[in-house]
């Protein structure tokens, strides 16, 4: 009964769902500002009888929507930010739409219209047949960058959720077990003092020597963390010209480490490292926390049931459109790329993907007790309540994310098939988890055992607000 509301459901608005991720595609807004997509996704539910709160969190573009009352919580995710510099067309060939404008080189076009999608067609279900419960929309800005979960969960807006669905577009079809790897961002500021460079420069302090030197300590580091860890940086700040000692210079670190206390102790070394640059270089350092997440807690039943509904469905076959767009961008995917993209996914077997145009299996769950070498704000969320982000092939097989390759599939006619396929199983997968409550049980008690009696702390200060103008200050939009 289930199957036949969602499918005619999401069958029947299947143009329009599509026509709302290519307008969220086209509109290509950076992490905290992305106004049109946020809004276009809370006023579809709105309208469709849900009620919204915006600006939660103390971010514009966050919203929540909910429909239904009391227990079970059923979440669903929806990220609709871009990325940076990867605007693209959608066209089997580089080229941009605007140079150097933001893309969505990840797909959360699908992901937000995924989950939206998602919501109504299980409202619908619950109203045709009874079920009782609470569906509701998280709409995450950010996830590229500032991380809106992790504020959203701070603030406790996860708490009385049951259990949480996420979709992410990929180039595969997967509920897996991976966790991923914990991170902080933050940024290292050293000030120094001014000078001539070459009249006196005894009387400069160089704040660019302070950054150079943390970057060379870092460097020797990485010999003595646990090889599973990343570090890296760019240099934002260097000074403002040859003849000038550099009176101020900042650098932005990512530490990764696939558990927390792991991260925190590296973390607290390149603290150390930074503040012994100061030192010698005479400078004084401030570190600034941009962003902290966690690693992600899999979930087991709940990755094996959106797996039975996978297979129930059938993975869509390819229109000629699409195996037309298909063939022509994967010509533009060296074999070597495809190749090392499919061994890190550490899937069982991808050597056998390597023939093949697009993922047209759905493989068990695999990963458990092993990570992504990413990091998500989704990890966040997978503390407080049992939670699976899933993916369906949007792209094909071996399309690097955050690539021209995968903007341009996210906005194409293979972004369609990955969204109603994906729309049809987290719905499916929601409904199960609201009427079959030993599913539930079995997903929380899962959960509790990957916790280890290990408890939910933030790790962004409470004082840390969402940095609105980022993007403002950095590029000057």
């Amino acid at each position: 009964m289930h199957f036949s509301v969602v499918n005619e459901f999401i069958e029947s608005r299947a143009d329009a769902f599509f026509e709302i991720a290519i307008k969220i595609w086209e509109y290509a807004e950076l992490g905290l500002m992305e106004f049109k997509s946020s809004e276009l996704l809370a006023s579809v539910l709105e309208r469709n009888g849900f009620s919204v709160k915006r600006g939660v969190s103390g971010m514009p573009t966050a919203f929540i929507a909910s429909w239904g009352d009391g227990k079970p919580v059923i979440g669903f995710l929806g990220e609709y930010d871009a990325l940076p510099g990867l605007s693209q067309k959608a066209v089997p060939w580089r080229e941009p739409l605007v140079e150097g404008a933001p893309g969505h080189g990840c797909g959360h076009n699908i992901h937000g219209t995924s989950a939206l999608a998602s919501a109504l067609a299980v409202k619908e279900a619950m109203e045709k047949l009874g079920i009782k419960g609470t569906v509701r929309f998280y709409g995450t800005p950010a996830e590229e960058n500032f991380s809106g979960k992790v504020y959203m969960a701070r603030d406790g807006l996860f708490d009385d959720v049951d259990a949480a669905l996420s979709h992410h577009p990929s180039d595969m079809n997967a509920a897996t077990l991976l966790s991923s790897l914990a991170v902080r961002s933050c940024r290292f500021q050293f000030f120094g003092r001014a000078s001539h460079a070459s009249v006196s420069p005894e009387e400069g302090r160089s704040a660019l020597d302070g950054v150079e030197l943390m970057n060379i300590g870092v460097n020797y580091l990485r010999e003595h963390v646990i090889q599973e860890a990343r570090i890296h940086y760019i240099i934002e700040r260097g000074g403002e010209q040859p003849n000038i000692v550099p009176e101020y210079a900042r650098s932005w670190y990512y530490i990764r480490a696939p558990e927390v206390d792991q991260l925190e102790s590296i973390f607290e070394r390149v603290v150390d490292i930074a503040r012994g640059a100061a030192l010698m270089s005479g400078t004084k350092v401030d570190v600034e926390i941009l962003d902290a997440m966690y690693n992600v807690i899999p979930n087991g039943p709940i990755a094996a049931k959106i797996v039975d509904n996978m297979r129930s469905l059938g993975v869509p076959e390819l229109s000629e459109e699409e195996r037309r767009f298909a063939e022509e961008i994967a010509k533009t995917i060296p074999i070597q790329t495809k190749e090392n993209e499919l061994r890190k996914s550490k899937r069982p077997g991808w050597e056998r993907l390597i023939d093949k145009l697009i993922d047209d299996e759905v493989p068990e769950p695999w990963g458990d007790g092993d990570y992504m070498m990413g990091s998500t704000d989704v990890g966040d969320v997978s503390w407080k309540a049992p939670t699976v982000e899933f993916n369906t092939a949007a792209w094909v097989l071996g399309t690097p994310a955050h690539s021209w390759q995968s903007t341009a599939q996210s906005g194409s006619p293979l972004a369609r098939r990955s969204l109603i396929f994906a729309s049809k199983v987290m719905s499916l997968t929601a409904l199960d988890l609201l009427t079959d409550e030993d599913l539930l049980e079995r997903a929380k008690e899962d959960h509790s055992r990957r916790l280890r009696g290990r408890a939910y702390k933030p790790l962004i200060p409470e004082s840390l607000t969402p940095p609105l103008n980022f993007w403002r200050d950095q590029f000057k939009v």
